[in-house]
């Protein structure tokens, strides 16, 4: 196990893992695309719709700059896989919410706090790779947008409007969180990759 993706060839990430990798936020940031398309209404009314909109776009981006980036070699195992990631996606109810149009907003806000937060694509690259190459330098964005994107969800989770359900918000975003690496280090352990402590999550 190494704690980097590798071995590299001339300073690209093997096409296997490349093709995991991508595949994992493929899934992850085009359900928060699709998530965001179905939710957002025609008029906004709010502040914090104006953010989700900006970020509705970002999450387009990155699936799409992925499917474009990524060396994609035949995974067999991957259909299996993206099943279970897209199940983890769905929608979940946010516990001692009782307000039903906020708890969907909170639950998504929550997953693509994770999104951001919980994981750095970008810490496995080796210091050698590449940095011409497209698959780096798609990974390396990511860890660029990620560190603006995360702030439309602390604008919306530490919003007045959620000041008297805090304790539910901090419960929903922590397991989230939780779900979102477990995903994401279970996915690296299939190609050899351990992370460690070093790389450690954003915080809010």
């Amino acid at each position: 196990m190494s704690e980097f993706l590798g071995p590299l060839d001339h300073g690209r990430v093997p096409p296997a893992q490349q093709t995991r990798v991508g595949a994992f936020l493929v899934s992850l940031h085009g359900a928060l695309a699709r998530r965001l398309t179905l939710g957002l209404p025609l008029m906004f009314r709010h502040g914090w719709q104006t953010e989700w909109h900006s970020q509705l776009h970002r999450e387009a981006e990155i699936a799409t700059l992925m499917m474009r980036a990524t060396a994609w070699i035949p995974d067999f195992q991957l259909p299996a896989l993206c099943l279970g990631w897209e199940i983890a996606w769905l929608p979940q109810a946010a516990a001692g919410i009782a307000d039903l149009s906020q708890g969907p907003w909170i639950d998504l806000a929550a997953l693509a706090h994770a999104a951001h937060g919980a994981i750095r694509p970008a810490a496995l690259l080796p210091v050698d790779a590449d940095p011409q190459d497209a698959f780096v330098m798609a990974l390396r964005r990511i860890e660029f947008e990620s560190s603006r994107l995360i702030q439309a969800q602390i604008v919306f989770l530490k919003g007045p409007d959620l000041l008297p359900v805090r304790e539910a918000v901090t419960a929903a975003v922590e397991q989230r969180h939780r779900q979102v690496r477990q995903a994401w280090e279970a996915m690296l352990t299939g190609i050899e990759v351990q992370l460690e402590s070093k790389q450690s999550p954003r915080r809010a």
